[in-house]
């Protein structure tokens, strides 16, 4: 079954800033291009960081503050830092967070959770920037069509993973919520399909309306409680 990867939606058109940037240059470009960061790449357009609005509202937030006070946390020294910096380098948040194509929606998913991120640049295996992935293009996977879902179902399910254990099973679709009827021989078979249905690109639920014959899954456990192979 064809698992979704960042490549699928990431979007390769992204604008970066060398190292040198001035302050006055990255906002622009936030304006301009209307995005909320954009990465920090060196002379080999390798990712080096990342500036976000965040970074640039220091100089704003910390404007005509009082002085450092001595015991200043960590991160409000970092803040003040920032409050004072003129170029890209010395602005963005390093090491930046990133993901190569072939990283998994899911698991690019679980980074951003992971890293309280909204984006991740996108490399190369050198750590060049080929593009860029945000929460939003994650979400694009549930703006598959029906009919494509219902195919993938029905072509890498049922006449892929349990092709010949569900033949009866028929697989209806809307607005991305996946109905499984007919009749199985064992209740694994059932629980397979609907398992792998879910994993499907753009399927928001899967309604289990399988029927079986025989419930196999007690002697299952109990051969695994005995050691039976």
């Amino acid at each position: 079954m064809k698992t979704w990867t960042v490549h699928d939606v990431m979007t390769r058109a992204v604008v970066s800033v060398d190292e040198g940037a001035s302050y006055r240059d990255m906002v622009e470009m936030l304006l301009s291009r209307r995005v909320s960061a954009v990465p920090v790449v060196d002379a080999l357009e390798r990712v080096t960081g990342v500036v976000s609005e965040a970074d640039l509202l220091r100089k704003i937030e910390y404007s005509g503050d009082e002085a450092p006070w001595l015991f200043d946390s960590r991160r409000r020294r970092g803040e003040r830092g920032k409050a004072l910096a003129r170029t890209a380098v010395d602005l963005m948040s390093a090491p930046a967070v990133t993901v190569q194509d072939t990283t998994s929606i899911a698991a690019a998913a679980r980074l951003m959770d992971h890293k309280y991120v909204k984006r991740l640049p996108v490399v190369d295996d050198l750590g060049r920037l080929i593009g860029i992935v945000t929460r939003s293009d994650l979400l694009k996977t549930h703006l598959r069509p029906d009919d494509e879902i219902r195919a993938d179902v029905e072509t890498r399910v049922l006449r892929g993973a349990v092709a010949g254990r569900a033949r009866d099973v028929a697989v209806e679709v809307a607005a991305g919520v996946v109905t499984l009827t007919g009749l199985v021989e064992r209740a694994t078979t059932a629980e397979e399909a609907v398992v792998l249905t879910r994993r499907v690109p753009g399927v928001v639920e899967v309604a289990d309306e399988i029927r079986y014959d025989f419930d196999d899954r007690a002697i299952l456990t109990t051969g695994m409680a005995y050691g039976v192979a």
